[in-house]
């Protein structure tokens, strides 16, 4: 009886992991899109020959999409470790 519980809540929660994976990439594809689209909104109102507001801002949004994936699996790993022990 316990084995099966235990099944059921390790599928429950590689179902959890699944879902938050697949939300972290839709934010990070949408947080990027914006920085893309707003930089080249930038570039063009300010009639730019180099997309440099393009280039920041896409960066910019890179490197918070990566600073949100490395903070939920930080926390992801310390919510495993605290239910196993």
């Amino acid at each position: 009886m316990k084995e099966k519980k235990k099944k059921e809540k390790k599928k429950k929660s590689n179902v959890q992991n699944y879902i938050r994976f697949s939300n972290i990439a839709l934010q990070m594809g949408i947080v990027i899109t914006a920085g893309a689209l707003g930089g080249q909104w930038l570039d063009d109102k300010q009639k730019n020959d180099f997309p440099f507001w393009t280039l920041i801002l896409t960066l910019i949004a890179i490197f918070a999409s990566l600073f949100q994936i490395i903070r939920t699996v930080i926390k992801m790993s310390k919510d495993e470790d605290n239910s196993k022990g």
